[in-house]
């Protein structure tokens, strides 16, 4: 043992020390508070409690067909924590419990941008797999989106729907001329990668005549994808193939405008699939994660978000494939660059669109 094992921790030493330890327990109070977040949209509490009166537990119980001692607890842990306001009643039985307005949108308003249920659900669904994941860790394979399941799938295509119905097709698409022009002509657009489809309907009901198809290998997205469109009323003019958009049956030039909105990063080989937008479309955009150009540490809390992101869930799933390439969600533009220049692209170009999660590029031929 030498003299600076039994040295005394100096105040710098003492306060990083304590520093952390108070981030951790905010860490743990705020993971306890995601996990009840998830419980009360799961179990439809928030639904109810938004209806706008003031209701007891067994009251509240009632309306979502769950257990009322559950429910009490779930409303006091909510009160206590500032997401639900209760009146003064001492007894917790007959005390009555709102939903404050201004945490609806947070809660309850799935088309708001500060909607933020998505991410707390999609937390828990990688949580879910968490053994799954250590093992990876260990083996160097990999946990596929098919595996984290429903909730990590619907999350994700929650968490970007109001972006793609609102500002997508509204400011976003309309700040790139040539774009929009084409698009307001009635172009033909693929979109790779489509999920649920929000982004194709997104740019129907933006754009009235376009015609979409949307492709995706994940056949439950597919199925949901169709019923969306059918629900926003424009399954006559987006379709959605359960099919690589680069197949061969898909011809050469045969779209004026191909997408792929946030999944690049999680292709096992990326380049393959931007060398077939490149055969099939001519102007080719990509929306990925705005994530810092070069790493730096500490970061952001955007970096933080993509790296935890990548680590919970976008990486596994890229080694869950053979011969992967393994981006990660914190794929930074020259990474990007090298593989639409081996893709065939001559470089690309960063739009001018101002989003706080996204940065969109335009793949130059």
């Amino acid at each position: 043992m030498t003299a600076t094992d039994t040295a005394p921790a100096t105040d710098a030493t003492t306060d990083t020390a304590g520093s952390l330890t108070e981030r951790l327990f905010g860490a743990v109070l705020a993971t306890m508070d995601v996990h009840a977040v998830y419980l009360g949209d799961r179990l439809g509490y928030y639904r109810a409690l938004a209806e706008g009166a003031a209701l007891t537990p067994s009251e509240l119980a009632g309306r979502t067909g769950t257990a009322e001692r559950y429910t009490r607890e779930w409303c006091e842990q909510q009160a206590v924590t500032g997401i639900l306001r209760a009146d003064d009643e001492p007894d917790g039985t007959a005390r009555r419990y709102t939903l404050p307005a201004e945490h609806r949108a947070a809660l309850v308003e799935v088309l708001s941008l500060d909607h933020v249920v998505p991410l707390a659900r999609f937390a828990m669904g990688c949580a879910k797999q968490a053994d799954l994941l250590a093992e990876a860790f260990r083996t160097g394979g990999g946990v596929s989106w098919a595996q984290h399941g429903a909730d990590a799938r619907e999350a994700q295509a929650a968490a970007n729907r109001p972006m793609f119905l609102g500002p997508l097709g509204h400011e976003y698409l309309p700040s790139v001329p040539d774009v929009d022009a084409t698009l307001r002509a009635g172009a033909r657009v693929a979109d790779v990668g489509c999920g649920h489809g929000w982004s194709a309907i997104g740019i129907a009901l933006a754009y009235p005549e376009v015609t979409v198809d949307g492709f995706d290998l994940d056949a439950p997205s597919i199925e949901a994808a169709r019923r969306n469109a059918r629900e926003a009323g424009v399954a006559d003019r987006v379709r959605f193939h359960l099919a690589d958009a680069g197949s061969p049956d898909t011809a050469a030039g045969t779209y004026d405008v191909v997408f792929a909105f946030e999944c690049i990063h999680d292709l096992p080989d990326p380049v393959a699939v931007l060398r077939a937008m490149h055969r099939i479309g001519g102007t080719v955009v990509v929306m990925d994660e705005r994530v810092a150009e070069t790493f730096a540490a500490p970061g952001d809390e955007i970096e933080r978000l993509m790296y935890g992101y990548s680590l919970l869930c976008c990486l596994a799933d890229g080694m869950a494939h053979e011969q992967s390439v393994a981006t990660g969600t914190v794929m930074r533009p020259d990474t990007l660059r090298g593989y639409a220049r081996e893709a065939g692209f001559a470089d690309l170009e960063v739009l001018g669109i101002d989003d706080d999660f996204f940065r969109f590029y335009r793949l130059v031929r």
